[in-house]
């Protein structure tokens, strides 16, 4: 039997698709985090068959949930405060993620100044199709 303590107050990143729990971490920066993190792998999942589930201990400020919803938009964030869910919060693609993906183009202003930041914008939601900022180069 798997037992992993509940929160008191934090997060909880459900439906993460099943071996992806890490680059969510990664991508979130929990690495560098000081708070504690719990990553259940391939848990049961009526829904979904397998899942991965993190747990983040303290507040929302602590995930960036553009850069979530760009990972996997399906993604459940549920609000822990006093072992208790007070909010669930569905993602959504961004219209604008910032330094989360490079731009491939060797001709883009990106590649030659390197303090400018990756911008990309959501150019068709329907394909998830991320358009560069600076030269309009696609991103799927």
């Amino acid at each position: 039997m798997l037992n992993i303590s509940g929160l008191k107050e934090g997060i909880v990143l459900d439906h993460i698709e099943a071996g992806k729990s890490l680059d969510i971490y990664y991508h979130l920066g929990l690495d560098k985090l000081e708070c504690q993190v719990a990553i259940i792998k391939n848990a049961r999942s009526n829904k979904m068959g397998r899942k991965d589930i993190i747990k983040i201990e303290g507040g929302l400020d602590t995930v960036d949930l553009d850069v979530l919803g760009y990972i996997d938009h399906n993604i459940t964030v549920n609000i822990i405060r006093d072992d208790t869910i007070v909010e669930k919060k569905a993602l959504k693609l961004p219209k604008k993620i910032t330094n989360v993906i490079q731009c491939k183009n060797p001709r883009c202003i990106t590649s030659i100044e390197q303090e400018l930041p990756h911008i990309f914008y959501l150019a068709d939601s329907k394909t998830e199709t991320y358009r560069c900022q600076y030269c309009e180069e696609k991103y799927k």
